[in-house]
């Protein structure tokens, strides 16, 4: 009888350590969990005490302004006519382009929501090339100007020597008509309230 005794508490004691071991791995897989998932929810939350009010965006940041105009002249220098078909953007706007195709008809033209656009603080245009007859076209392979090059694709060039990020480097949804300047700065910041100096140049 004691040797039964000592054999079920010998069973006891290795059951009450692998259910140690258990709740311990246990513990560690929450933990774990926890680290990865308790920032994302902050941050879902914006929770951050460095959010400012910035005042809203109305127009176009004054350097993109500067910039644009100069990739105005210089296209027309190259025998190249532009048109801006689309610079600030309200959120508003942004809320109806990018319904289009998902609730309203249409095909989609963007995955920005609303304060996800560079448009909406004024740091984005899009372009598109005018014909000579008044028309507008969104065609990449017109060589207008007929010196052998795609006139979309001088635009284009000629815009990044200003500075601009062009949309048609994307590589998951590539944006052609679309020029921006991020002046370093993430969506989730210009959404905190950072945004670039007035009187910012860069050469």
């Amino acid at each position: 009888m004691v040797k039964v005794g000592r054999q079920s508490n010998s069973m006891i004691k290795r059951k009450k350590s692998t259910l140690v071991l258990i709740v311990v791995l246990m513990l560690a897989i929450f933990y774990m969990q926890l680290q990865t998932t308790i920032p994302g929810i902050i941050q879902d939350l914006d929770f951050d005490l460095s959010k400012k009010d910035a005042p809203p965006v109305t127009e176009l940041h004054p350097y993109v302004l500067k910039q644009k105009n100069e990739l105005v002249r210089l296209t027309e220098e190259k025998g190249i006519t532009i048109i801006i078909s689309d610079g600030y953007r309200s959120h508003e706007e942004q809320t109806r382009i990018y319904n289009q195709g998902r609730t309203t008809g249409g095909s989609i033209v963007t995955n920005a929501k609303a304060g996800e656009s560079l448009h909406n603080y004024g740091l984005a245009i899009d372009f598109a090339l005018k014909l000579k007859d008044g028309s507008v076209i969104w065609d990449m392979e017109y060589d207008g100007n007929n010196n052998g090059k795609s006139d979309w694709m001088e635009v284009v060039e000629i815009a990044k020597s200003l500075g601009f990020q062009w949309g048609g480097d994307w590589a998951n949804f590539p944006d052609y008509p679309h020029l921006q300047m991020d002046f370093g700065l993430s969506i989730r910041e210009l959404q905190r309230g950072k945004r670039p100096p007035e009187d910012i140049a860069i050469p």
